[in-house]
């Protein structure tokens, strides 16, 4: 019965079906939304349902045209179904991380074989990237399931023989859908990892067969609709869209997110943990088996699965915007590469017992090194300490990653197998048990759950509520009301700009005229603030300044004016 288990747990339904439904399903409820990114793309779709305007997407009342509208469509449309919440709002980056990985097991078993394709899907959905970005709201995992399924399709049809064109058409839809993810980076990504392929391998002619008038078509037929719609209603989008948000981001720092050209590099590196740690001892065991890694043996193959990493990390090294998230459509062919190595590997009934100790320092500084991330974060919770009956949370996700510096060899010594899937099985240990302390550690700083439920009870239903120098958009999703922000405008400024004078002194007021307003009595908000140094610059203004609330990270205050300090009003 235990020789049965390494089959067991690398079974089909396992590796593709059970495993993958816990890790990227069930668990998406377990932490709150966070700030920024996932508190914006809940807040979109929820006002698209509230004001029944699915074509031009809106954030806290005003246009917001920064990406496209298909992952927006996608949440609404959960959020029909399942309610707002967090499971809802991250179900789209779920089913995505795990279509990519069917998607690996389908790139692998066709490359190699069946057994290699279960090897691929097993590494992918245990990759701590994979893994981490599979369960936030962001738009880089939709994408990169679009994008991922373009690409295959483009290989395929110049590899399936005969030729069939359904496979063209499928990079075109793929393509189109990739684009209303996130804009046309969904297109020049396949197309151009494709041309790239067919160039290096001198194949001219096939260069020309990826031009096709009906995908041509098929494509414009998905993507135009919504972009002329988008257009009648709003004259400008065109000149935003694709010159502001894709030619000025890619190429200057407008955003605010320049990284040094290598950025990427680390994090690809520490993305593929925990398989990182082993990675050591299957690529110098195939050696030593006189293997070399089954990667070698097809070198088109290998070259196009290299095009396809190199291509993404390369165009966003050279972007002037960097963010972990973009490279998410890199990591499946990774995946596909890592499992060549990894199989021929544990194909070896010898394996790590003929390794000489020095082959288990890798899995050992990885749980090290993993131990100190998983305490590391509770230095961010600033004076709040992390409650205590919450620290055995924190030992759970350590068991496996003890286990893994030792097990895995232990189970190849004895049983002459299960090298492969007893890592697999602790990584999949690790990855579901971390989710539980990392709620309690993000949550009091990057959740506006907390503050929504000091609101709820220190404020009347009615009162209206001011963000003082912030912007958190998950205030406004958990409410239900929408707040008004004070100087922080950022990425909304675009929308602010078409605001009659009005409306904008009414929903976005500078600091001045919102003290202004209450000096003059006219309102004596209760305000949100992230920062001490805020909280003294209302003081400063000479009002008299209340705190309700506080966990250190958010301050919940009620403000009104101090009649005993009189003084001008001055910009802060």
């Amino acid at each position: 019965m235990i020789k049965k288990l390494p089959r067991l747990i690398l079974h089909p339904y396992t590796v593709l079906l059970v495993v993958p439904l816990i890790l990227y399903i069930v668990l998406l409820p377990v932490m709150p939304l966070m700030e920024p990114d996932e508190g914006r793309y809940s807040a979109i779709p929820s006002e698209m349902i509230a004001s029944s305007d699915y074509i031009s997407p809106h954030l806290k009342g005003v246009d917001y045209f920064e990406k496209p509208v298909l992952d927006y469509w996608a949440t609404a449309l959960a959020f029909r179904i399942f309610g707002q919440n967090a499971f809802a709002s991250r179900l789209s980056a779920g089913l995505s991380a795990w279509g990519l990985i069917l998607l690996a097991f389908w790139m692998a078993s066709r490359l190699r074989d069946r057994e290699t394709g279960l090897y691929a899907a097993a590494i992918l959905s245990t990759c701590i990237f994979h893994f981490s970005i599979g369960h936030i709201h962001v738009l880089d995992m939709p994408l990169a399931f679009f994008v991922c399924v373009a690409v295959w399709s483009g290989y395929v049809y110049f590899t399936e023989s005969p030729v069939r064109k359904r496979w063209l058409y499928l990079l075109y839809l793929a393509s189109a859908l990739a684009f209303l993810t996130k804009g046309l980076i969904g297109i020049v990504f396949p197309f151009g990892i494709l041309f790239l392929w067919l160039a290096f391998s001198r194949r001219w002619r096939d260069i020309v067969r990826l031009i096709s008038p009906v995908g041509i078509a098929l494509m414009l037929a998905v993507s135009l609709p919504w972009l002329i719609l988008v257009q009648r209603a709003n004259p400008d989008f065109f000149w935003f869209f694709f010159v502001h948000e894709h030619f000025l981001r890619y190429t200057t720092t407008i955003h605010g997110r320049y990284k040094p050209f290598l950025y990427f590099i680390p994090i690809v590196i520490g993305g593929i943990v925990p398989w990182l740690g082993f990675l050591p001892e299957a690529r110098l065991g195939n050696r030593k088996n006189g293997a070399g890694g089954s990667i070698d043996k097809g070198k088109n193959e290998f070259l196009f699965l290299s095009i396809w990493v190199g291509f993404i990390l390369l165009f966003f090294s050279c972007s002037s915007s960097k963010l972990i998230p973009y490279i998410a459509p890199l990591f499946p062919p990774l995946a596909v590469m890592l499992s060549f190595v990894f199989r021929e590997y544990d194909a070896y009934e010898q394996g790590a017992s003929g390794q000489r100790w020095f082959m288990y320092v890798s899995p050992i500084l990885q749980s090290l090194i993993l131990i100190i991330g998983i305490t590391s974060p509770l230095t961010l919770m600033k004076d709040k300490a992390f409650p205590q009956s919450s620290w055995p949370l924190l030992v759970w996700p350590m068991i496996p990653l003890i286990l893994l510096t030792f097990l895995p060899g232990l189970v190849r010594s004895s049983l002459k197998q299960g090298w492969f899937a007893t890592i697999y099985l602790l990584a999949a240990i690790f990855l579901a048990s971390s989710v539980f302390p990392a709620e309690k550690i993000m949550t009091p700083i990057r959740s506006a759950l907390p503050v929504v439920r000091a609101i709820r009870q220190y404020v009347p239903g009615n009162a209206e509520i001011y963000q003082f120098k912030m912007c958190s958009y998950g205030f406004d999703f958990y409410t239900g009301k929408r707040t008004i922000i004070v100087d922080d405008f950022g990425e909304l400024n675009y929308g602010i700009r078409k605001l009659n004078p009005a409306s904008r002194i009414r929903y976005f007021p500078y600091s001045r005229e919102f003290i202004q307003q209450i000096r003059d009595g006219r309102i004596a908000p209760y305000c949100l603030a992230d920062d001490k140094d805020k909280i003294d610059l209302l003081r400063k203004a000479r009002l008299d300044v209340r705190t309700l609330w506080t966990n250190d990270t958010y301050y919940l205050l009620q403000l009104s004016a101090d009649q005993d300090r009189k003084g001008e009003v001055r910009d802060y």
